[in-house]
């Protein structure tokens, strides 16, 4: 067993016991919950619209070559330049050069879950340049020294009372200040940093091949302000999240809105289709577009778990899984929690280290039903644990126990040997694993075959 492995075991077991989380998680959910049928309204024929958009993205990622270089084509005829990274140090480092390029002391950054998939602020720190979250959420877990608890809401697991303590402890606000107020402290911050920063750092919701623009969907306007008012502005985007035209955002943008947080679509929407042109006012002098892969061709070069690229980052599967409900997003120790970090993140970084992540699920289902692309994450889940066999991440001791297992299943002779007591002995204390984190197993004095062929006469 990796430490991978054990710390999740370690921190999902402390946190799974913890009743305060529980039953934050479950009022935050429950809100949501309570908001998705509305949003769905606004759809005639939902199951159509999801169809439509796991079509979208077929062709989109079976095309990805094509639609990578028309975006690069139409971005660059516009003045913006766009770079490739292969991993996460080539995307810093390139970062890097062009904050030190632009003498850059501050930095203001919009949520992104790409650059906590790079570790951007801790990078750039350590060459002291400061890194400022602007999402509110973000924005206090910054504060709290915390990566993001959920792939939408990153503070989700945090009452308003958590936060107002917070920011009494790290801004010296009142202790019982109300949301509002506590707002209203982080707007007045942010806004200075938004003054002072020389580069702004954007992720991107899409990207769009046949107008090379970047479409950013967000609730606060904290992005538009990150690519607006400072001079340059980066976007650091992983290459799944083409689109083939800006015609689909009129699916997708609703679906994200509708799936991510229960409205019929977010407060601020924004087409950036380079920096700012002959004429114009306002908008960024330059604009600079980092296509990460680091790891996604690995799994786009899997067919069977290339589906996995589709996701939109709604957090729909976050919400609905029972496991992540319970061990919350920080047991998992990646940047991707839930069913599709648990999908993604094996073929991201290490199948043999993260292999856990996989078993780390019911196999409800609940996922697959909920997703707005309609990908089969629990299925994805099963392929990834029938990789790890195939690719000897098993102990022996597992490998021999299914051997037994399924020797035993095959044979009703066997099946029957022994009393229940024996056989209730040999899982409960002999397979010491199967105890460890489940409850003892026992087994009725007689099997269905032998309670059969008594009442047949057989």
């Amino acid at each position: 067993m990796s430490q991978t492995s054990d710390k999740f075991i370690a921190k999902s077991t402390i946190k799974a016991a913890d009743l305060d989380h529980r039953r934050t998680i479950n009022f935050n959910i429950g809100k949501y919950n309570a908001k998705v049928p509305e949003g769905k309204q606004q759809f005639t024929q939902m199951l159509t619209a999801r169809e439509r958009a796991k079509n979208v993205k077929w062709r989109a990622l079976e095309t990805l070559d094509q639609q990578l270089e028309e975006f690069e084509l139409q971005l660059t005829r516009r003045g913006g330049k766009v770079l490739w990274a292969e991993n996460a140090q080539q995307a810093c480092d390139e970062i890097l050069k062009i904050c030190e390029a632009r003498n850059c002391k501050t930095l203001v950054k919009s949520k992104s879950m790409v650059t906590e998939e790079i570790h951007l602020n801790d990078f750039l720190g350590k060459h002291n340049i400061e890194s400022v979250e602007t999402d509110l959420g973000e924005y206090i877990q910054q504060l709290d020294d915390e990566p993001p608890y959920h792939i939408v809401t990153p503070a989700m697991h945090k009452s308003k009372e958590d936060v107002a303590k917070l920011f009494a402890e790290k801004l010296g606000t009142d202790p019982k200040a109300t949301p509002e107020q506590l707002t209203l402290t982080a707007r007045k911050i942010l806004r200075e940093k938004y003054i002072q920063a020389e580069v702004g750092v954007t992720g991107a919701n899409f990207i769009l091949a046949d107008v090379g623009g970047v479409a950013v969907t967000e609730n606060e306007g904290n992005a538009r302000l990150s690519c607006a008012f400072p001079k340059t502005h980066i976007v650091i985007v992983g290459i799944e999240k083409v689109l083939p035209s800006i015609n689909d955002l009129g699916l997708f943008w609703p679906l994200l809105a509708t799936y991510g947080t229960g409205q019929n679509v977010t407060v601020y929407n924004s087409i950036i289709l380079g920096p700012k042109q002959q004429g114009e006012k306002d908008g960024p002098e330059e604009m600079i577009v980092i296509l990460l892969d680091n790891g996604r061709t690995n799994v786009l070069k899997n067919p069977k778990t290339r589906e996995s690229l589709y996701c939109i980052r709604c957090g729909a599967c976050l919400n609905a899984c029972p496991v992540y409900k319970n061990i919350g997003g920080h047991s998992y120790g990646t940047t991707y929690s839930g069913p599709i970090g648990k999908v993604i993140t094996p073929h991201l970084k290490d199948l043999g280290e993260y292999k856990h992540l996989s078993y780390a699920s019911s196999l409800c289902g609940n996922c697959t039903e909920v997703c707005p692309i309609r990908i089969n994450l629990h299925e994805l889940l099963l392929e990834n644990r029938y990789e790890a066999v195939e690719e000897g991440y098993v102990s022996f001791g597992e490998r021999m126990a299914w051997k037994v297992w399924k020797k035993v299943s095959i044979s009703r002779k066997l099946m029957n040997t022994g009393s229940s007591k024996v056989r209730s002995w040999m899982i409960n204390k002999f397979v010491k694993d199967w105890t460890r984190n489940r409850g003892e197993m026992h087994f009725p004095e007689k099997s269905f075959n032998q309670l059969w062929r008594e009442r047949n006469g057989q």
